[in-house]
């Protein structure tokens, strides 16, 4: 997976230098660019469920900036505060499924949950049992 979001965002890269070489903020866009590929990296390397949604945080913040990169057009900022608004709304289920883990395996480490996946009881569906059972 590295080698693909390696690759994708090399390719990315190379691209928008040509499309951008003339616009005076090209300094700012590939700060931008280069944060996004940094952040997408910290995301598919993590190996706890806390670190990884540092990593989807920071692309999304990274997303809401590069939409946003032309600042002064109004499509632009529409189209960034929808990219935030769905964001939070995957940041919640994100939460929630971080907390249903910890509440499980007492761990956010995912090699641990994935050999201790295996040992569960058998549920009809684990987050109906623990909103009903408190």
């Amino acid at each position: 997976m590295c080698i693909t979001v390696s690759t994708v965002s090399l390719i990315v890269h190379i691209f928008s230098f040509f499309y951008m070489y003339k616009d005076p903020h090209i300094n700012r866009f590939f700060s931008y660019l280069n944060l996004f590929t940094f952040f997408m990296l910290f995301l598919i390397v993590s190996n706890n469920l806390i670190l990884m949604f540092w990593g989807w945080e920071g692309v999304g913040i990274c997303s809401f900036l590069l939409i946003n990169f032309w600042y002064t057009r109004i499509a632009a900022n529409k189209s960034a505060l929808k990219a935030v608004f769905i964001n939070k709304i995957s940041d919640i289920f994100f939460l929630y499924g971080i907390i249903l883990f910890i509440l499980e395996f007492n761990t956010t480490e995912i090699p641990v949950i994935l050999c201790l996946v295996p040992f569960l009881k058998k549920k009809s569906f684990i987050a109906v049992d623990y909103i009903f059972s408190y």
